[in-house]
């Protein structure tokens, strides 16, 4: 059985199955992406709710796997030489699990790396500006009298959702034929902009051709309806 004792987070969060992976997370946009990536790979995992509503993610327990103080973050028992590994920032931990099961990631070099690159454009443009919009739009923000943030941050939204509807023209997946952890990794934060923040008609959504027909078809995966779901807070 492993010993994860060297991981102080495990006290905080015990692990009931250590020989699994161990996720700390909660079903957040960015959390969703680890949670769906290893309901898709099979991997055994043992989820811990992370309530940063309750501050969690910022107790010495958390941050002692992830410094940044942000979820989602993983202890793999079973890491490169056997070792136990943690890890946190989501798209890092994606490129790791798509390596360990050898899913969702080309193994193709050119491939490979345009992969690599929608998930950046993911990681770096689609989270954070979504996010503004729904902080402007949905929570604290709105209250600001001055609107000129939350329409920098739509209309940038619209332009990132053109990016995606161009890429997506005659193609089901970002990858083409193959879904991807570059899917994945989107997916979550295309549903929140539309449906949680509720920004469906702010960012014209309904306009859009390509875009919707590969979020219904994403969404309709059974792995990833059991993602959106987990970490839950019951």
């Amino acid at each position: 059985m492993p010993d994860l004792s060297a991981f102080p987070i495990t006290a905080r969060w015990p692990a009931r199955h250590p020989e699994r992976i161990q996720l700390y997370s909660l079903n957040t946009p960015n959390g969703v992406k680890v949670s769906i990536m290893l309901e898709e790979t099979g991997l055994p995992y043992e989820p811990h709710l992370v309530d940063i509503m309750r501050d969690e993610n910022k107790t010495a327990e958390f941050l002692s796997l992830n410094p940044n103080g942000k979820i989602p973050a993983i202890i793999d028992p079973d890491g490169p030489g056997g070792e136990p590994i943690g890890m946190f920032e989501s798209g890092a931990i994606l490129l790791y699990l798509a390596e360990k099961s050898g899913m969702f990631l080309s193994t193709a070099p050119a491939l490979r790396w345009e992969t690599i690159q929608w998930l950046f454009f993911q990681m770096a443009s689609i989270g954070p500006i979504f996010g503004q919009v729904g902080f402007f739009h949905k929570f604290g923000g709105r209250e600001y009298e001055d609107k000129r943030p939350l329409r920098r941050y739509v209309d940038e939204s619209r332009r990132l959702l053109g990016v995606l509807e161009a890429r997506l023209d005659e193609r089901p997946w970002l990858m083409g034929e193959d879904y991807s952890i570059a899917d994945i990794a989107t997916l979550g934060w295309v549903r929140n902009l539309v449906d949680f923040y509720g920004a469906r008609d702010l960012v014209h959504f309904d306009e859009l051709i390509n875009v919707p027909v590969w979020l219904e078809r994403g969404l309709a995966r059974p792995a990833v309806q059991r993602g959106l779901q987990v970490p839950g807070r019951g």
